[in-house]
């Protein structure tokens, strides 16, 4: 006899495991089903653990320059391995977070390889044997994986995808990060921290593409001033690893070809979703190995959902549970629950962080992308040298910009790079989910002295208004 729930889902990464108790917070009869760790790759081995890597390396550097902040610091080193310990011990803390959630929401967890037998039943093989569970509904939430280059697949030694970077066999001393979107940007930026030689290699014409071009240009140049060498409309044509190192044929932009050592190297070069061989193939509708979805999270099959990385991007653990809540809603809401009314998911307000340094974070559309959908754009632009808390913490490297319809004062997009600005992301994240105008942010109150006045000078600016610059 199969266990019959109303939900399950299948994989307990930040878009499952959220999903999960938001079924259960709404009287569900929920179970999830997990292969590996509670909390998925963002939980054990992406988001968090990294942001302790990176922590570790901020603190590094800030008493590399003590001397900036009138102090004195001696023989200071780094100790990978501590530091990696340290990461990993945030890692688990969390885990065992998600496995409290889990019991204080009564889920029941099966460990296991879950596979679909019909779009609302499965199997899961798992220490226990083989386990046949039902549902009225099943919420697909499998993520992704590190797509490898074909012809140097990682090997764990040498080549390295995020989930070896994150607890490195040795330090590199020279290291080369094959492309630049968040991941490998995140990389760079913690090994040259921690003292490696880093090289990043980006096959488009600038680093961290999705953002606006002008972020793009100056973390390019405050990476170059770091140390590292960024080599934008490159790529690399062949690896060959052994136990001494990396021998690639990087070309470059000019069309020359040249072939360069390294001790190793990072892959990052996007993601994989992990959607087959889990018996998808006659049940939804798949575009390059990803889950074709509505709104709500719908599949072609009635009963069947998906969420986060499995689907159409931004692949962003706080999309993915997002979508997890709205998923679980428009269950409930199917199977009678008349008090929840479940929004389609607006992929325009979706933030986007990445934690360099300096950070680098953005909501909507750049201003080519607004200019290329027609819109006649006003831009402000405030720079962080013009902050008297940005100066007092000696982080005045940075902007704030900001994109607004020029008829209507909505606002379009923002962009921002510098210290926190991962923090400040989000009041124009609510901003534009409110529908706010320029009007409706001129009037707010910003405190002083924070970083935060620069978002409203940025939103000055766009007018002509700004007042400290």
């Amino acid at each position: 006899m199969a266990d019959q729930y109303d939900v399950i889902v299948l994989g307990s990464g930040p878009g499952g495991y959220v999903a999960a108790i938001r079924c259960a917070q709404l009287g569900l009869k929920t179970a999830i089903v997990e292969r590996e760790n509670l909390g998925g790759i963002c939980l054990n081995w992406g988001c968090i653990p990294t942001k302790a890597l990176l922590r570790s390396a901020e603190i590094f550097h800030y008493m590399q320059h003590a001397g900036d902040y009138g102090l004195k610091a001696k023989g200071i080193e780094a100790d990978l391995e501590a530091v990696v310990k340290r990461s990993r011990g945030v890692a688990k803390q969390l885990n065992q977070g998600v496995t409290h959630l889990m019991k204080k929401n009564k889920i029941t967890v099966h460990m296991g390889e879950g596979t679909l037998t019909g779009p609302t039943s499965l199997t899961v093989k798992g220490e226990k044997g083989e386990e046949k569970l039902t549902a009225k509904h099943v919420i697909v939430a499998t993520g992704a994986r590190a797509r490898d280059l074909p012809f140097a697949p990682a090997d764990g030694k040498r080549v390295w995808t995020y989930r070896t970077a994150m607890t490195p066999p040795e330090m590199p001393k020279k290291l080369l990060v094959i492309g630049s979107g968040a991941i490998g940007i995140e990389f760079a930026s913690f090994y040259n921290d921690m003292g490696a030689d880093v090289t990043v290699v980006e096959m488009l014409d600038r680093i961290v593409p999705v953002e606006d071009k002008d972020v793009s240009t100056f973390l390019e140049k405050s990476l170059t001033k770091q140390g590292m060498t960024i080599m934008t409309g490159a790529g690399v044509e062949d690896i060959k690893a052994d136990a001494k190192g990396v021998k690639a044929k990087i070309k470059a932009k000019d069309g020359k070809v040249s072939e360069q050592e390294f001790t190793h190297c990072i892959v990052a070069i996007g993601i994989v979703p992990n959607t087959e061989n889990i018996g998808l193939e006659k049940l939804a509708e798949m575009d390059r190995g990803f889950i074709q979805i509505d709104p709500y999270g719908r599949t072609k099959s009635k009963g069947l959902w998906a969420i986060g990385d499995c689907t159409p991007g931004p692949w962003l653990a706080h999309k993915a549970s997002h979508e997890g809540v709205t998923a679980a809603e428009a269950i409930a809401q199917e199977l009678g629950n008349k008090d929840v009314h479940p929004h389609g998911l607006d992929r325009n307000n979706i933030p986007g962080c990445t934690y360099c340094h300096p950070q680098v974070a953005s909501v909507g559309m750049t201003e080519a992308k607004a200019k290329e959908a027609g819109y006649e754009v006003k831009v402000g632009n405030f720079p962080f040298i013009g902050n008297g808390k940005a100066i007092a913490l000696g982080e005045a490297e940075g902007f704030i910009k900001t994109v607004f319809d020029a008829k209507t004062g909505e606002l379009l997009g923002a962009h921002m790079i510098g210290a926190e600005v991962t923090e400040l992301i989000q009041g124009y994240t609510v901003g534009k989910q409110l529908e706010t105008t320029e009007a409706e942010l001129m009037q707010t109150v910003f405190p002083h002295p924070t970083l935060s006045e620069m978002m409203h000078e940025s939103v000055l600016g766009a007018y002509g208004r700004a007042l400290h610059i």
